[in-house]
């Protein structure tokens, strides 16, 4: 039985008890492996590993060395046969061989000649296992003969004509390539016109003019001896008929003329094949070329089709401007009929190519080695192809097989030997000849019978290390005759599988295909066939497999800037990474701005060549891992270039521009920018802007300007440089497009009119010479348009005019060119002079104490001569109805815009006498005042008391004293005193009250308790009410000793009994408890009291406010008293120790001078009619020193935490 291991698997899973896999003999014939060792010891036949091309053609110049080389065991000896007999070597001693080898080497050098060694030489390697030949080599010298001389006479012939310069090269070996060159050695041009040929002749569709020349020289280069032969150079002039003189025309007939053909234009012919039809043979796997050349005029055109089929797309090609079909590596199925085509305007002409593609043999299955054990069978296939088909024979050790000695064992069956029951002297070389008329195969395959014991090849105790999850191949190399079968362990005892599924190669491989860390081991592979045993341990390592646990990241960065790729690897301890950066597949560039530690690659001041795709590998012995990440460089844009104008009119031009690179950003839009030369030289304005997408603009011009343009690029980075200005373009000038802007007319003085504009700056003048035509007249008259022309100004003042009359204005621009288009008429009025007339009939209303309306009738518009701005009334306080002579109040103002004919004057003192009069203003100033107008004010409230403080306090006194309200708005008729105890826990007492009289400034309370703290609320009163009021706080005094005085008794039996508590420990316990209190209140009413809270000592105040003290209202609401709503809000909160007081116990009011500031914006306030600030208040005499209402400052948060103590 054969035995061959072929390319299948077998696959056993878990379920077998020991690991045993077996390869059974289920295949047709042995391989022997390459193995040196094995190699040396196995007997083998020769085989044939080198030798010389079959048609060998040699360079004469040259030692002649014919290749011959085997192997075999043992190893074989070499002899030669030259044209079919023995060529004995050691008689010639020009022949030498090559020691262990059958390479022959023919001194032809020293002497000889090549040509004495020309024919078929074949070599055969033979030892005692048989003997295997080589191909016939023919041997043949190549050849490059010269040109035979020939005389070539000039050829002349009519434009228009074709032509056909014959080459008809000398035959060498090997054919030589043909080109032609004038006698500079240039290669004459080739066209569609004038084209060579596949034999080498030069064709002329048709000949023109300059085509005459004397130097048409065909060249023939043989490669194999690397010479050039050449032809003598032939002379072409081509004429036209009116050029032949009557002398040439009576010497020469028209068939002397080459190609004696009509110049005029006429349908194609082919040059080249001959006929309507033709046929080509080629050899399978050759390049079939098909050619047509065809003449004619106008030059022919050529188009080639396959008839009933298609041009194979893959192997079809055009050479020789279409002239020439080419398909390579032909096969049977290209055979058929080609047509080509060729066409020019006055017709079209085929010819069709009849294509038969032939075949040398070819093999279908070539005879390979067979290696089998005694006893058993096998077969040598030989089987080729080709048309016709081949002939197959056979030989044995070179000798055919019909005369070579029998072999019971063997039988020929046509192209295959069968083999049965071979034994050892079975074995020797089979020669398979395939042959046909195209050429032969030979082919060597020996039979040789082994009978060897198992061989394991695998080195012992092999280490095998894999990354787990992958497949692991351990390798148990193996030969033997019969063929071993294989079987396969893991560990010492040879344990069971599991769940893993094994795969055994027939080539004794054992495949685990995911090896997991449990796969770790000792594997033994066992051989045996009928002649012994043999094994072998392999160790198998599982390990973990690296990975790129951090891989770099994408990142887009700025031209300059710095980049960083991070790359962190997890190996399996045992193997040691190795990481490399490469950038777009290639290694990092030799730059010292790339930096690579531990983790990371920094690239430092990036620049565009940069960008590109950053790879990180990870190498170990075992595995490899990569991550990549691209980098993107991104700037600004570069400047755009080439700029040019074009289209350039009167009022637009054409800009077109380069974009310049984007920079890895696309660019969004393009920024237009333009300079006046003439106007503003240097200075760049913005033009327009277009999209990113877009490289022209159209652009509207002005007159008059030499312009130069820029462009910018902007993306989302930002905007480029300015490019280079554009070439500089002066638009023509023109009149004017718009006028002066901003026109007014006033009048300065009371006798003229100040015309005033905004000048048209240089680059609106559209033109030199710029000037302005002004033009006014009176509106309510008929007066004509007086106008003066004057320079490049903003004004023109017109004088005696009538005071105040409105004018009709106009002022048109105008330049060399022209006026500008004309302007609408504005309305202004000649100069103010002062009123002349008072307001009349001025009457006034007192609203209360504080308010005054005043009436008045309006001047006569004409009296006023002028623009009527208001009118202005000036007040002031004469005297006090209480206090005559009291030293005088400055005047105050209020004005009152428009056309108003009343107003309201507040901010008044009450009790007060005022005189007022009223004034028209307009744009010149006032007029003449109105007669004075005097009026009272009635009795208001009083301001609170200047000061209040407590003097010389007691255990059961206090003394309070106080000055008299700044302010007393009237006759003070009683002040009035309200006072309340407040004890530990800030609770208030009840409310005392008394009435002082007016003339006291003293006032002593008796019969207090000691050491209480007291809170005290003094105001004063008048006819109208009750003022503001003042608070202080004090406390009695206390007895250090604990006696009070004899009068209190019950006072003492407190004191008494207060001194024994104190001395008890549950009281000191209580008060420690009490103060823990106090200090926890004390902290949550400071943040209360931040927010704006209040403490409760306040809000028992709340509860019991004695309505009498509350702030006072007017009746209608419109103002209410001048007073601080601060003030109000914290009267009635006790004070505290560490208040902002005096030391003398004195609460002063703030200054209050009721002034009119209170009511607007300052000293120019507005009031309505009904009394809401409207007018301008302003002093025009010194103030007085300030004076007013005082009120205890608000406590703060210290004063409050004081409080407690």
């Amino acid at each position: 039985m054969q035995l061959k291991i072929m390319p299948k698997k077998k696959r056993l899973s878990a379920g077998r008890a020991p690991l045993m896999l077996f390869l059974c003999q289920m295949i047709s014939a042995l391989e022997v492996p390459l193995d040196p060792k094995l190699l040396e010891d196995l007997v083998q036949p020769p085989t044939i590993t080198q030798q010389s091309p079959k048609d060998y053609i040699i360079d004469p110049r040259e030692n002649i060395v014919i290749q011959c080389e085997a192997k075999g065991k043992p190893p074989p000896s070499f002899s030669w046969t030259r044209n079919g007999t023995h060529f004995d070597i050691d008689k010639d001693p020009l022949v030498t061989m090559k020691p262990g080898s059958g390479t022959l080497t023919i001194n032809i050098m020293s002497e000889g000649k090549a040509e004495t060694y020309e024919g078929v030489y074949q070599c055969t390697a033979r030892n005692e296992r048989g003997a295997a030949i080589s191909n016939n080599i023919v041997i043949r010298p190549s050849r490059s003969p010269l040109w035979t001389k020939e005389k070539l006479e000039p050829i002349i012939l009519r434009n228009g004509q074709s032509l056909v310069l014959p080459c008809r090269p000398p035959i060498g070996l090997p054919p030589p390539i043909i080109f032609w060159m004038d006698n500079s050695f240039q290669r004459l041009p080739q066209s569609e016109r004038v084209s060579q040929g596949l034999n080498g002749d030069l064709y002329f569709s048709n000949v023109l003019p300059e085509d005459t020349r004397e130097d048409y020289i065909c060249y023939a280069r043989f490669n194999h001896t690397q010479t050039i032969q050449q032809k003598q150079p032939i002379s072409v002039k081509v004429i036209s008929v009116d050029e032949l003189n009557d002398t040439i025309a009576a010497n020469l007939s028209d068939t002397e003329f080459y190609g004696a053909k009509s110049h005029r234009q006429r349908p194609p012919t082919f040059l080249t094949p001959d006929g309507n039809t033709s046929r080509k043979e080629e050899l399978r796997g050759n390049v079939l070329s098909l050619e047509c050349i065809a003449e004619g005029l106008p030059t022919p055109i050529i188009y080639w089709i396959k008839e009933d089929g298609t041009l194979p797309i893959n192997r079809t090609f055009y050479r020789n401007f279409k002239k020439t079909l080419q398909i390579i590596q032909v096969t049977e199925a290209d055979s058929g009929n080609y047509q080509c085509i060729a066409k020019n305007a006055l017709g079209a002409i085929h010819h069709t190519i009849s294509v038969t593609v032939k075949a040398a043999p070819y093999w279908i299955i070539a005879p390979q080695n067979l290696v089998l054990s005694p006893e058993e069978d096998g077969t040598l296939i030989c089987r080729a192809n080709g048309n016709p088909k081949p002939r197959i024979s056979w030989l044995s050790n070179g000798v055919p097989i019909e005369i070579a000695p029998d072999d019971p064992s063997r039988k020929i069956d046509g192209d295959t030997i069968i083999f049965s029951k071979v034994q050892e002297r079975s074995s020797a070389v089979y020669q398979c000849n395939a042959s046909n008329e195209y050429g032969y195969l030979l082919a060597n395959a020996f039979v040789n019978v082994l009978a060897e014991p198992p061989r394991i090849l695998t080195s012992a105790n092999t280490l095998y290390q894999v990354i787990a999850n992958r497949a692991a191949l351990l390798d148990c190399a193996f030969f033997g005759s019969p063929l071993p079968t294989i079987e396969w362990f893991k560990g010492a005892k040879g344990s069971a599988l599991r769940e893993d599924i094994y795969v055994l190669h027939e080539n004794g491989t054992l495949e685990i295909p995911v090896a997991q860390k449990d796969s770790t081991g000792t594997y033994t592979c066992v051989a045996r066939n009928k002649l012994g045993m043999a094994k072998n341990d392999v160790h198998l390592e599982i390990k973990d497999p690296t990975r790129i646990i951090k891989q770099p990241e994408y990142a887009v960065v700025q031209r300059g800037s710095t980049v960083s790729f991070e790359c962190k690897v997890k190996h399996d301890h045992t193997l040691i990474p190795t990481v490399t950066w490469l950038k777009d597949h290639g290694e990092l560039p030799n730059d010292g701005r790339f930096t690579v530690d531990k983790d990371h690659l920094v690239v430092a001041d990036v620049n565009d060549d940069d960008g590109g795709t950053y790879t990180c590998v990870a190498n170990t012995t075992l595995d490899n891992v990569s991550a990549s990440a691209v980098l993107s460089v991104v700037d600004v844009p570069n400047p755009p270039f080439d700029l040019e104008l074009t289209d350039q009119l009167d009022r637009s031009v054409q800009l077109s521009w380069t974009p310049g690179d984007d920079n890895n950003s696309p660019i969004t839009k393009f920024i237009i920018e333009y300079e006046d030369a003439m106007h503003e030289p240097g200075l760049w304005h913005h033009q327009t802007e277009v999209p990113g997408t877009q490289t022209t603009a159209q652009l509207k011009l002005s007159p008059y300007v030499n312009y130069s343009f820029r462009v910018m690029a902007e993306n989302n980075l930002g905007r480029s440089l300015p490019s280079e200005a554009s070439e500089q373009y002066l638009t023509k000038a023109a009149e004017p497009d718009k006028n002066p802007t901003a026109v007014e007319g006033l009048g300065s003085e009371p006798d003229n009119l100040v015309i005033t504009w905004k000048p048209l700056n240089g680059f609106e003048s559209n033109g030199p010479g710029l000037q302005y035509k002004v033009s006014w007249r009176q509106k309510d008259g008929d007066d004509e348009w007086t106008s003066v022309v004057v320079a490049n100004v903003s004004k023109y003042i017109v004088s005696g005019t009538p005071t105040f009359v409105p004018y009709l204005i106009k002022v048109q621009a105008l330049n060399d060119a022209g006026f500008a288009p004309e302007p609408a008429a504005v309305m202004g009025h000649s100069g103010e002079d002062l009123p002349m007339v008072a307001p009349g009939n001025v009457r006034v209303n007192v609203v209360n104490s504080t308010l005054a309306e005043v009436h008045w009738d309006p001047v006569p518009l004409k009296s006023i001569r002028g623009h009527l701005q208001g009118y202005r009334i000036y007040y002031w306080k004469a005297q006090s109805s209480l206090t005559r002579n009291r030293r005088h109040i400055e005047k105050k103002i209020l004005t009152f815009q428009g056309s108003k004919t009343h107003g309201m004057l507040p901010g008044l003192e009450p009790f007060s006498h005022y005189t007022l009069n009223v004034r028209v203003v307009n744009g010149k100033g006032e007029g003449p005042a109105s007669p004075d107008k005097v009026f009272n004010t009635p009795e208001g409230v009083p301001s609170a008391p200047s000061s209040l403080k407590i003097v010389n306090p007691t255990l059961d006194s206090l003394t309070l004293e106080w000055e008299p309200p700044s302010h007393p708005n009237g006759i003070l008729t009683e002040y009035t005193l309200k006072y309340q105890p407040i004890n530990s826990t800030h609770e208030l007492g009840p409310l005392v009250d008394l009435k002082i009289p007016a003339n006291k400034t003293r006032w002593t309370l008796k019969n207090l308790n000691f050491s209480t703290r007291y809170k005290f609320y003094f105001y004063a009163r008048t006819a109208a009410g009750s003022g503001i009021q003042i608070t202080e706080e004090a406390i009695t005094t206390v007895d250090e000793a604990g006696i009070l005085p004899p009068d209190v008794g019950a006072g003492k039996a407190m004191a008494s009994r207060q001194v024994d508590i104190a001395t008890q420990g549950w009281f000191i316990g209580l008060m420690c408890a009490v103060a823990l209190l106090i200090l926890i209140l004390l902290i949550v009413c400071f943040i209360r009291r931040n927010k704006g809270g209040k403490y409760p000592v306040k809000e028992k105040e709340d509860a019991h406010a004695d309505p009498e003290i509350q702030p006072m209202k007017e009746d209608d609401g419109t103002f209410g008293e001048y007073r601080s709503l601060e003030s109000d809000a914290e009267d009635h909160k006790p004070l505290k120790k560490g208040s902002r007081t005096p030391s003398d116990r004195t609460v002063k009011k703030e200054d209050s001078d009721d002034s009119l500031v209170d009511y607007g914006e300052g000293v120019n306030g507005q009031f309505n009619e009904d009394g809401s600030f409207i007018g301008q208040y302003s002093g025009k005499k010194e103030k007085e020193p300030a004076e007013g209402n005082e009120s205890s400052e608000a406590p703060s948060p210290v004063n409050a935490m004081n409080s407690f103590v």
